[in-house]
């Protein structure tokens, strides 16, 4: 089978945003190829510079070192999660009742145009006491992600035989996450459940994630013969994923493919790993209803007519942020 795959495809960015007419088509049928039989790949020219992603992981890195007081401050049950800080035990898997060994800070929309939709976002929470420089260098990686995330959907648009800029209205000022993970260290095995792992088996919500390079191994994907293949990226790249938003849109024909955070051999638990997805979300109105062109007889419609905002509550209370 083609998609028995062992790593995932290498694209550069910039083939797409710089290059020619051919170069550009290349681009998009590589990228809705790996998407449709993977659901994975790694992208170089993103836009991110070492810099950036330095200063983040030592912020991100500053702000878990924080004693556990400290950072409930900037804990905010009533937000389920989409902004500051989340502890230990909150999440899991959605199927699963056991919590991941994760505990994460998120950081959502910034709108400076006077869009109307500001009033649909809770204000992002700052701990600008005992991480002051967080807030700047956040905003910085969350705009440029997000800038990358607009050039992969515009190529998704052309695979799709959809306008360029199908996904422009939607992802403009869309719900999107940076989200900053700390898989915290394990110094007694035995006080967790022996079914706990760093994140278990899952699919994104959104319409893609954009990962940046994590502090450690341990990401892996489920390939269709039922194989866990690890998944790393070169330095100069981040990982892409499929959602689950992009794969109700197109009836699967873009993969959301399960994935998980194994924990690392016993020896090493008492070491941390860090992790920042961006998930990029859409504004809630969007229509996930499956495209026509993605249904026929040959593939039935698979998910029943829902709004990105219908489906990102649904997931919300199945994977224990809401209530």
């Amino acid at each position: 089978m083609a998609d028995l795959f062992d790593t995932i495809p290498s694209l550069d960015l910039h083939q797409f945003t710089q290059g020619d007419e051919e170069q550009k088509a290349q681009f998009v049928d590589q990228l809705g190829d790996a998407f449709h039989r993977i659901g994975f790949v790694a992208i170089k020219n993103h836009g991110l510079t070492d810099e950036l992603t330095e200063k983040l992981y030592t912020t991100v890195k500053e702000f878990f070192a924080l004693p556990e007081e400290a950072k409930k401050q900037y804990d905010r049950p009533e937000l389920h999660g989409q902004r500051g800080y989340t502890s230990k035990g909150k999440e899991h898997a959605k199927g699963r009742t056991t919590a991941d060994l994760k505990e994460f800070y998120q950081i959502g929309q910034f709108v400076d145009d006077g869009d109307p939709i500001k009033e649909n976002y809770p204000d992002n929470i700052w701990p600008e006491e005992e991480v002051p420089s967080m807030h700047a260098i956040a905003k910085e990686t969350y705009q440029t992600l997000e800038a990358a995330g607009q050039q992969l959907l515009r190529a998704i648009a052309l695979y799709l035989n959809l306008k360029e800029s199908y996904f422009d209205q939607y992802v403009h000022n869309g719900n999107s996450i940076l989200r900053a993970i700390h898989y915290y260290p394990i110094k007694n095995p035995e006080e967790v459940p022996d079914d706990a792992v760093r994140a278990a088996e899952h699919g994104d919500i959104n319409l893609i994630t954009l990962l940046m390079g994590a502090s450690a191994d341990g990401l892996q994907v489920l390939r269709r013969d039922g194989a866990w293949i690890p998944i790393t990226a070169l330095p100069d790249q981040i990982i892409v994923n499929v959602g689950d938003m992009l794969a109700r849109l197109t009836n699967d024909t873009l993969k959301s493919t399960i994935h998980r955070v194994v924990n690392p051999p016993r020896e090493l638990l008492g070491m941390p790993r860090y992790s920042i997805p961006f998930f990029m979300h859409p504004r809630a109105d969007m229509d996930l209803t499956c495209l026509d062109s993605c249904v026929g007889e040959d593939q039935p419609k698979q998910y029943e007519d829902m709004t990105a905002g219908e489906f990102l509550e649904e997931r919300l209370r199945e994977i224990g942020l809401k209530q």
